[in-house]
């Protein structure tokens, strides 16, 4: 019986049946480390600056459709994930190190898979030679040469690959110079905190009486998720998977004191990153660290498909919103996170001169 599964894995097969290159699978005489990778805002353990030399990084990422509820209305979402998580966990290397990826596709799954790096070079970022169906596992290994923070997601093929992205299946890679991140001008610049903030943008279709359906299956979801998303207006633009998800228990830490490098990735959308209240002090706008960065942004730019970083040392206490500046996007359609800081309050930054108070009647005499 040919059902939609079976024609989704047939279409997405065809997609990718180009001159699949040879893999060789022997084992490069370098040591292994085995990373275990966690879900974002939070970044693994790792090195900003290193002394040994170049790895083979172990990374193991788990396919996992599942749906769930994106907003505090109850709206609930067919979403396709990397290890169950809205962006997929951030992967940190370094210049040199080999990124090694174990891609597992469970049989309980209902699509294939696969994975495009925009770190990687050839075979389509990785794509080609990832393809796997429920049940299939994959592991592929590529050299990380180009440093900057890059984004990945999944590209099965044809139509397949924008409803894949904006059902979740997207994340980012940063590849860190051996000895560290600079300013441009060779002087060292380190991090105390990173937090990986993942933009989605979702298209969730509405019913006749224009409530949002819910669908039990991603197959059941596709052609009128579809029909939305041709119209390119989202129903709801969020970071990290729901609208909240980094607000109020959620919200990232900071001390006053700290640098915080926030690394802000769109699989497929522009988006406009700001700190309200803060700045940018250095940024690196396309996100590649062999460019000098920008300084003291107010605002910066992350094309669709890419990742940028921005470093800020937090110099007062209290909440601190982090938007898209498209405002609209950031008030009604979810994309708004929120930094909680620590710290004493200094009155040189900002003051409040007088409260507020009645206008005063104006002086007649």
């Amino acid at each position: 019986m040919f059902t939609r599964r079976a024609a989704l894995i047939s279409a997405a097969a065809t997609a990718l049946m180009l001159a699949t290159p040879t893999f060789a699978a022997g084992d490069l005489k370098l040591p292994r480390q085995k990373v275990e990778l966690v879900a974002p805002p939070f970044v693994h353990a790792h090195e900003q600056a290193t002394t040994q030399g170049p790895k083979i990084i172990e990374f193991k990422l788990n396919i996992e459709e599942k749906k769930v509820v994106i907003d505090d209305k109850g709206t609930t979402f067919q979403a396709m994930t990397f290890n169950g998580s809205m962006p997929g966990p951030l992967m940190v290397v370094h210049e040199g190190d080999y990124v090694e990826v174990t891609l597992v596709n469970p049989a309980t799954n209902t699509m294939p898979h696969n994975i495009d790096f925009h770190s990687a070079t050839g075979a389509l970022g990785g794509a080609e030679l990832t393809l796997v169906n429920p049940g299939e596992q994959v592991v592929l290994r590529w050299k990380a040469t180009r440093i900057g923070v890059f984004v990945y997601h999944c590209a099965p093929g044809g139509p397949m690959i924008p409803w894949h992205v904006v059902s979740g299946m997207n994340g980012a890679v940063m590849v860190l110079p051996r000895d560290g991140l600079n300013d441009g001008k060779g002087h060292a610049l380190k991090y105390d905190k990173v937090y990986y903030v993942g933009e989605q943008d979702m298209y969730v279709p509405r019913d006749e009486k224009g409530k949002f359906k819910s669908y039990d299956s991603p197959g059941e979801a596709f052609t009128e998720t579809e029909e939305v998303m041709k119209k390119l207006i989202p129903s709801h633009v969020v970071f990290n998977g729901k609208v909240g998800a980094l607000t109020g228990k959620n919200a990232l830490t900071a001390k006053v004191g700290e640098n915080v490098l926030i690394v802000h990735s769109q699989a497929n959308r522009d988006s406009r990153p700001h700190l309200i209240g803060g700045h940018g002090d250095y940024v690196w706008e396309t996100g590649k660290f062999s460019n000098a960065p920008e300084t003291g942004l107010e605002t910066w730019f992350i094309r669709g498909g890419s990742a940028g970083a921005a470093l800020y040392k937090f110099l007062q206490p209290g909440i601190y919103a982090y938007v898209t500046h498209n405002l609209i996007e950031a008030a009604d359609l979810g994309a708004t996170a929120h930094f909680k800081v620590e710290g004493k309050w200094n009155d040189d930054l900002m003051t409040q001169v007088k409260a507020p108070a009645e206008i005063p009647a104006p002086n007649t005499n």
